[in-house]
This record gives structure tokens, C-alpha cells and sequence, in this order.
């Protein structure tokens, strides 16, 4: 349904999204996550032709954006992170002034507002005006806002940012259910967010694509590996480096900040689900290093995603 191919935009120098090409399907439901500052959002404002590429080119249903800008909208709602109401006005008639601007017939407003208002939980709201309302209710808002010519795709920025754990729960299940039928993109820096409720995870860093993948495969990704914390005392670093990367040839050893100055500390990634502490034991006592530490903790998504936009390694459809 959405073919993003090279997508690229500089600021004056500065490259926010170096070269992304992803291909969306109809119905699917994509979280597109990273850390503050990855790309997430200037993607999402390409996407909706809110902003030209640099480069690149986005084709929805077979338009191509920088050709048909206009139609490709119309298949779009949009919800920006910070939501644009106008505060003094009454929810009811926020919604009714947005229905007419994108042409709902008169007729039809009023039940397309009964259709909003179950949808996105806003019955009980719709007499107060939108400055009254907290931070998770004007997220209501702005979601039946991007909902009201029913889109067939519905692009979401940061939709849970500043909520707390109910009203994230809330906009998670109004999400869940708006996914049965429509295709919705939403970005997120929050991992257990996408993992509740996408079919499929990419995750951006520094502007490039570093993971794509199905949410169930980086599940099984997580389970499969697994992460060791060693420190040492009287040890040289690159010595101990050296000796722990002989151990196996899937590892990785990053070196961490000591939190003692005599101590040198490592995690050690495996993807293999393989304990190997009792062979870093055996190699470290041929030494004349002590252990301070040596801990094994599974693979999470959490610990991928900090693994992935620490570096610049990338990863598609279960293969690094």
C-alpha cells in the first residue's frame, strides 16, 4: 500500500533521514521507533507531504507524493505529538468545524460525531470546552480529529507522549481497535508501547533504518540471545577484550564506563542462547585478574533496542 524508497531529507547540512526505503501493507498496524532525535517524526511529516524530500520517493496506492500530494492526503488522517485544537472552543464544536472543513456532508456530521465520540471515548466530554480537558483527553480529541473522513491510513507522532500509565492504556486500546481496519503508522521511542500493539517493529537511528522485522520474530530474536556482565579488577582492557572474544566467534564486547577506578567493566552479547560464563571463568582464573562481577541477564526487546541505537549495526527480517 506505501512504498517509501531512499527517503531523504536534509536541514541545510544536516541529514534528519538518511536513505529509509520500507514497504507498508495494507491493514498492518507499524511502529516506527527510535531514540529523541532519530528521524521519527520528520519521516512522518514526508510521509503526509507535510514536508519535501531531500531525495527519494513515497508512492501510496500508486501516487506518487511529490505528483499527487493532494490525493494521497485525502487517504490520510494525521495526528501530530502535540495535538492542534483551538482550547476555548467546545469539543462538540471543535469536531463539528473540522467536519465541515474536510467536506463531511451536513446531514452526515452529526452521526460521524456519535460514531467519533463511542469510538474514541469522548461521550462524557463533548459539552466542556478543550482547554478543560487533560492531556490524554485532548489526545482523544485530536484522534477523532485525524479520524473524521474515516482514512484508510491513519499516521500517529508520539500518540501516548506525557500520558500517564491509564490514559497510555486508553489510547493503546482506541489504537488496537482502529487497527482491525485501517493501515496506521505510529512513531514511539517507547519499546513495550509498539511491542502491545504493532505487527511490526522498525526501529531508526541517526536517520537509517537499523531493525525491520515482524514483532514476533524480534520476540524470538530476544529469547535466542543473551547479555553478560563482567567486571575486573587488575585487568588491562584491551588484554581482557582480547581474551573474552576468543571465547566464542558470536560475541560482542562492549566496553562500559567503570564504576570503580580499579575495575574495568564489559557486556558481553551473545546470539547465541548459550551460558558461557563457566568458560569466562575458567579463561579469566588463568590470569592474574579478579572478578568483581559476572552476570547473565536474557536478551530483551529493551536491551536490543539500546544494543541497536547505541551503534550503527542494522538488522531485517531476522538476520544482522
Amino acid at each position: 500500500m506505501i512504498q517509501v524508497k531512499n527517503l531523504t531529507r536534509y536541514y541545510n547540512s544536516f541529514c534528519a533521514v538518511d536513505g529509509i526505503s520500507l514497504e507498508i501493507k495494507k491493514g498492518e498496524v507499524l511502529g516506527l521507533l527510535g531514540p529523541n532525535g532519530a528521524g521519527k517524526t520528520t519521516t512522518l511529516r514526508m510521509l503526509t507531504g507535510f514536508l519535501k524530500p531531500s531525495a527519494g520517493d513515497i508512492i501510496v496506492k500508486d501516487l506518487l507524493i511529490s505528483e499527487d500530494a493532494l490525493k494521497i492526503k485525502s487517504l490520510m488522517g494525521y495526528l501530530p505529538e502535540s495535538a492542534p485544537l483551538y482550547h476555548n472552543m467546545l469539543v462538540f464544536d471543535y469536531l463539528c468545524y473540522v467536519a465541515k472543513v474536510r467536506g463531511i456532508p451536513r446531514d452526515k456530521i452529526h452521526l460521524r460525531l456519535k460514531e467519533l465520540s463511542s469510538l474514541c471515548g469522548l461521550s462524557g466530554i463533548m459539552h466542556k470546552t478543550v482547554d478543560e480537558l487533560s492531556k490524554g483527553l485532548k489526545q482523544r480529541v485530536g484522534l477523532a480529529h485525524a479520524m473524521m473522513t474515516d482514512p484508510e491510513i491513519l499516521i500517529l507522532d508520539e500518540p501516548t507522549s506525557g500520558l500517564d500509565p491509564n490514559q497510555i492504556a486508553e489510547i493503546r486500546a482506541i489504537i488496537r481497535r482502529i487497527g482491525k481496519e485501517k493501515t496506521i503508522i505510529f512513531s514511539t521511542h517507547i519499546l513495550s508501547e509498539a511491542e502491545a500493539t504493532c505487527d511490526r517493529i522498525v526501529i531508526i537511528n541517526r536517520g537509517k533504518v537499523v531493525a525491520d522485522d515482524t514483532t514476533q520474530n524480534l520476540k524470538s530474536r530476544a529469547a535466542g540471545s543473551s547479555c553478560i556482565d563482567l567486571s575486573l579488577y587488575d585487568a588491562d582492557p584491551e588484554e581482557a577484550k582480547k581474551l573474552i572474544a576468543a571465547i566464542s566467534p558470536d560475541i560482542r564486547v562492549i566496553e562500559k564506563e567503570p564504576e570503580e577506578s580499579d575495575v574495568v567493566s564489559f557486556e558481553i552479547h551473545s546470539s547465541s542462547s548459550r551460558d558461557i560464563r563457566r568458560d569466562l571463568y575458567k579463561k579469566i582464573k588463568e590470569t592474574n585478574w579478579s572478578i568483581a562481577q559476572l552476570t547473565r541477564d536474557s536478551q530483551t526487546l529493551e536491551r536490543i533496542f539500546q544494543e541497536l541505537t547505541k551503534g550503527e549495526e542494522s538488522y531485517r527480517g531476522g538476520e544482522r
